[in-house]
């Protein structure tokens, strides 16, 4: 019986520069490729989730580009473990091979499958493919992680430019797959239905890198990039983005790259941060949590205009402009004293570029409880900020379009009120 490798495909949905699916290539066995859609993790998120539909999208892209050596990705519903057990059982597997994944579940499924892989005498391989530099490959002199950007960032650029990039064409080497039909499944057969949201396009060419300073606080101009979906879902190869990036005289861009895997570093050396604050007098806040309230945010009705814009474009698209995740995060653990870990739930589940590290790292930011946070006592004023980030109402007016009319709500919060509540309520927990 022949022998084969199988390339696991999970947060690197691509055929071109993938570093995992090179090594598989550049082995002496034929390449199955596949990809698991773990009900460990499917099962707990809603019936449209765009999320969803975006990988099942990318592997048939996949597949489109395996044709031509009579090859697909096997898509597979099921527990890892259960799947690989019926793998082996169908075809003599020598190795398996995939890319490093940092968060907590993905950790304890991967030494799991580690040992189920050594018991039946398979070798497992994981390769660096989602960022420049991971785990401890950054750090400071004495190997502590940083909990500064800044210097976090000195030392990264600093490395980036003694190492370079590698990059892995994985694309030139597809005559090394297995020419062997696997299953496929459509979305319903997975458990979920059209979410009505589109597939998620970026742009990233020369002038979105060099005006990103400029315009990358104003939500109507839709400048950003959009490609933190596709860096989340490895759609786009980070090696490729950073190498573009750096061709600039510009680093403004590279810096925001920057910042993903500071917070990736964080997440890998503080796993407990998703559920606790990395600074620890801040859960003694006495969080007010009125789920009303609550409510009102996730649906875009708390009467402040830009907020409402915001919480309204993320439940149609599942994006959100960075400058108002800003906003609408203070606006919650500020105004309304919500917790930051309900915030941060709402957008894992309606975030198409939801990445545990940045969203934990970016609402521990706006909490003022994290790592690099802004001082507690940083409270964006909602009306302020329209006028400096949407002075001519277009982004408002887009998400928001009666919200010069009668029928548009009253702000449910006083701002001033809010704020001292927020001040006394914070320095009250903090000195306590």
């Amino acid at each position: 019986m022949e022998n084969y490798t199988v390339f696991w495909f999970r947060r690197d949905l691509r055929i071109e520069d993938n570093a995992g699916l090179y090594a598989a290539l550049s082995g002496k066995h034929k390449v199955l490729p596949i990809f698991i859609f773990d009900t460990e993790i499917i099962h707990k998120l809603p019936k449209k989730d765009a999320r969803i539909e975006m990988i099942h999208t990318a592997l048939g892209t996949i597949s489109d580009a395996m044709k031509e050596n009579r090859c697909n990705v096997g898509m597979y519903l099921g527990k890892p473990k259960a799947v690989f057990e019926s793998l082996i059982k169908q075809f003599s597997i020598a190795k398996v091979i995939t890319n490093h994944d940092y968060e907590p579940y993905a950790q304890g499924r991967d030494g799991a499958m580690k040992t189920f892989f050594a018991q039946n005498g398979i070798e497992f391989e994981t390769h660096k493919d989602q960022v420049i530099f991971e785990k401890s490959e950054v750090v400071k002199d004495d190997g502590t992680a940083y909990k500064v950007y800044t210097p976090y960032s000195r030392k990264w650029l600093k490395r980036f430019e003694l190492e370079g990039i590698t990059h892995f064409p994985s694309e030139d080497l597809l005559d090394n797959l297995a020419a062997i039909e696997q299953p496929t499944l459509d979305l319903r057969e997975l458990g979920f239905l059209p979410s009505g949201i589109d597939y998620p396009t970026y742009r990233f060419n020369k002038k979105i890198i060099q005006e990103y300073e400029e315009t990358r606080n104003f939500p109507a101009l839709d400048q950003t990039s959009r490609t933190g979906a596709h860096l989340r879902f490895g759609t786009l190869s980070v090696r490729k983005m950073v190498a573009k990036a750096a061709q600039e005289d510009n680093n403004i861009f590279l810096k925001e790259l920057i910042w993903r895997e500071f917070f990736m570093q964080i997440l890998w050396h503080f796993p407990h941060t998703p559920t606790q604050c990395f600074k620890p007098k801040y859960e003694r806040i006495e969080w007010r949590n009125n789920e009303e309230e609550f409510k009102q945010w996730c649906e875009g009705k708390t009467g402040y205009p830009f907020v409402d814009a915001g919480m309204r474009e993320l439940n149609a698209t599942g994006f959100m402009h960075n400058r108002v995740r800003m906003l609408v995060g203070s606006f919650l653990c500020k105004h309304l004293l919500i917790d930051w870990r309900w915030g941060e739930a709402y957008f894992a589940e309606k975030l198409l570029d939801y990445e545990m590290s940045s969203n934990v790292g970016n609402w521990q930011w706006v909490a003022g409880c994290g790592v690099d946070a802004a001082p507690y006592f940083r409270i964006f004023n909602p009306i302020d900020q329209i006028k400096k980030f949407d002075k001519q109402h277009q982004y408002i007016q887009k998400w928001v379009p009666n919200y010069q009319e009668f029928s548009y709500p009253q702000p449910m919060v006083d701002h001033k009120f809010a704020r001292e509540r927020c001040l006394t309520t914070y320095k009250s927990a903090l000195n306590a």
